[in-house]
């Protein structure tokens, strides 16, 4: 017979309410009460929390506190990552994040659902399917990533949106459903070139 937690990181209906699940959230809030009363000249110990609370974080991660999550030992964190305030990871499912991923402030990954028949959600059964986030990413603000939801690598997500369905490599998406709003292209990378340039000139005339 299935743990619960093992029935929870499969995808499967599980109940929260149990031991071995317990003793994992409550570390999981420790870490991050601690983390969030850790102060901007602490910035050793913040790192030391934060790679005791995930599965991993690669080299260059930072999170502005607050920070709240699930579990956090069922999230892995890629290089160079950040997320700005009120950042939330419901990670009863399992989430990945690639390298060099920027969150703007509020930003939700929910992995948890629930189901739609009301009388079974009444029983306290509930589920979580695994977010999957590429290399390259950045979101706006206040976006919201549902259960069983991948993004592709090289993805710009607009601010606001609530994205339910997998959006693909190289694009901007943005909307609520998120959809995609264009293609990510040679023009904007020769735009953003020149952008480069002209701050590094203007850096030589210092």
């Amino acid at each position: 017979m299935k743990t619960q937690k093992e029935r929870m990181l499969a995808g499967e209906l599980y109940v929260a309410d149990d031991p071995e699940l317990g003793r994992e959230n409550h570390r999981a809030k420790r870490l991050v009460r601690e983390f969030n009363q850790t102060t901007e000249a602490q910035p050793e110990e913040r790192q030391r929390l934060l790679t005791a609370m995930f599965n991993k974080i690669g080299d260059g991660g930072y999170i502005e506190p607050p920070f709240h999550t699930d579990y956090g030992s069922n999230t892995t964190i890629g290089k160079h990552f950040y997320a700005n305030y009120d950042a939330i990871f419901i990670d009863v499912g399992r989430i990945t994040i690639g390298d060099n991923v920027f969150m703007g402030p509020r930003v939700g990954l929910y992995t948890a659902g629930h189901p739609i028949d009301a009388a079974i959600r009444a029983e306290q059964l509930e589920y979580g399917w695994p977010i999957t986030i590429g290399h390259d990413v950045w979101f706006g603000g206040n976006v919201v990533v549902n259960p069983g939801v991948t993004i592709g690598s090289n993805v710009v997500i607009g601010s606001g949106s609530v994205v339910t369905h997998d959006i693909p490599d190289n694009v901007v998406a943005v909307g609520n459903p998120c959809h995609v709003l264009r293609e990510i292209t040679t023009a904007d990378h020769e735009y953003w070139a020149r952008q480069r340039a002209a701050y590094f000139a203007d850096r030589d005339d210092d």
